[in-house]
């Protein structure tokens, strides 16, 4: 059996090279590896013997050298050669040279030769996962189509071919379902090397799956005339992606609809019916993040640059739209922009205003034009203030001067020093307007200038807190 296994070699790994794909010497690398193996086995590991890949003959030549040592100091026939024997060899033989001389492979036997099968068979699919991983790494980022298999532990098992990739629920868009036999397609999100060989993991709820997916409809954007900036998915509902047009012939918001929307269309049938917003994506911030709370309508924006953060202010009527489905246009919003956004009604900045604007008038001397001043350079209470740096506070118009700065910083501990030894709580426009003006509450709350009304009811409770110190 032996003589069978390695004869015929050649042709052997001329066909297992062709079948897959297999560089030819790492299956010679593999037979010879195989063959030495399987010798060691048979004659001991303390032998030294080498396997060559004859090329002439197609076979795998097994060789024994031995240390060629003086007649009289032979000892051990499995490592050492006479030197008289060793000249019968080789005329040129001296003592302590190493002599090769050629084995019988037809000698391994049967459990040999099993042993070099299983070697080679190892070393072979060794090789075709080093190769399947080699090619899938190189398609990381592309789509893939396959057919669905089998579902294990919830992650769907798909048949690429050549080999198996799996969807992980994660991965799965909710609410989708395949039978075996069903064909899918998804994106290569990582491949990774296992002792079980390379493992390809599938995604169809990555965002980056979405891209690929206009990449291959939009020729504009494959041809790189349509640029995509990013895009953000909660897969299976709704989805926003931001483009944008190298040329300003094309508009980049219809190239990627298409005509009647037949572009558009087939990456939501794909996506099973996932709604998906086309945003124009603008380099100021503060328009791109009002092209994606589209289709509300904006009416301010403020901005922290250094926290990355963003109030964004619409109509009392357009809130619910801006923030969406529990939460979930301005959640996509925020990740498409990279932008912390907080939403806010009109009616509540005013309030927020008039808030802050009443707080910093608790310090004394201070007017309503400086607290709008002080409100509008970032302190929205005097408790702020009195935390703040003296740096600062030299940038709120007014306070330039540093002993100027450092006294209404000082002002404003006095105050919050005070309210804590007197144990009382810090006054608020809203606490002082529940018990005693209900009624003009109301007419507050119906007027449609929420924020001179605001401004209206503080200067009423100033002149009741000021008639309270008159009457002390």
């Amino acid at each position: 059996m032996a003589e069978n296994m390695f004869s015929e070699l050649g042709r052997i790994i001329e066909q297992v090279g062709k079948d897959k794909g297999i560089d030819r010497q790492l299956v010679i690398d593999a037979v010879v590896q195989g063959m030495l193996v399987a010798a060691r086995k048979k004659y001991g590991t303390y032998r030294e013997i080498e396997a060559q890949y004859n090329e002439d003959a197609g076979e795998v030549d097994l060789y024994e050298f031995k240390e060629v040592v003086n007649d009289d100091e032979f000892v051990d026939e499995e490592v050492e050669i006479k030197l008289s024997e060793a000249l019968e060899l080789d005329p040129e033989a001296q003592l302590h040279d190493s002599i090769g001389m050629k084995l019988d492979s037809s000698d391994l036997g049967r459990i040999a030769a099993q042993t070099a099968k299983q070697i080679i068979t190892q070393k072979v699919r060794d090789a075709e996962r080093d190769i399947i991983f080699s090619e899938f790494e190189q398609r990381k980022g592309e789509i893939a189509s396959g057919i669905a298999r089998r579902v294990e532990r919830g992650a769907i098992v798909v048949d690429l071919g050549r080999t198996e990739a799996y969807i992980p629920p994660r991965e799965q868009i909710p609410g989708e379902a395949y039978k075996p036999g069903d064909r899918l397609q998804g994106y290569i999100a990582d491949v990774r090397q296992t002792t079980r060989g390379p493992q390809i993991i599938m995604s169809r709820a990555d965002s980056r799956y979405l891209i690929k997916l206009f990449e291959v409809e939009v020729p504009e954007i494959y041809d790189g005339i349509v640029e995509v900036l990013g895009a953000a998915r909660e897969p299976g509902q709704r989805a926003k992606i931001a483009v944008r047009s190298k040329d300003p012939a094309v508009d980049p918001v219809g190239a990627c609809v298409g005509m009647k929307g037949s572009r558009v269309q087939n990456i939501v049938q794909e996506l099973r019916g996932e709604k998906i917003d086309i945003i124009h994506y603008d380099e100021d911030p503060a328009r791109f993040v009002c092209n994606a709370l589209a289709p509300a309508e904006i009416s301010k924006v403020y901005l922290d640059e250094a926290n990355r953060e963003m109030e964004v202010v619409v109509p009392d009527s357009q809130l619910s739209l801006a923030i969406g489905r529990k939460g979930q246009n301005v959640r996509l919003a925020a990740k498409l922009s990279g932008w912390k956004l907080d939403i806010m009604s009109d009616s509540a900045q005013a309030q927020q205003n008039a808030e802050a604007i009443f707080n910093l008038m608790l310090i004394p001397g201070m007017s309503e034009t400086m607290a709008q001043n002080i409100y509008q350079s970032g302190f929205s209470s005097f408790q702020a203030l009195a935390e703040a740096a003296a740096e600062s506070v030299m940038m709120i118009p007014g306070y330039d001067d540093p002993a100027k700065a450092q006294k209404l910083i000082d002002d404003a501990k006095a105050l919050l020093e005070s309210y804590k030894a007197e144990g009382k709580e810090i006054p608020t426009v809203a606490g002082t307007r529940g018990s005693s003006e209900g009624g003009a509450a109301k007419e507050v709350q119906a007027s449609q200038d929420a924020k001179s009304q605001a401004e209206e009811r503080l200067r009423e409770e100033l002149a009741q807190l000021n008639a309270q110190k008159e009457n002390e």
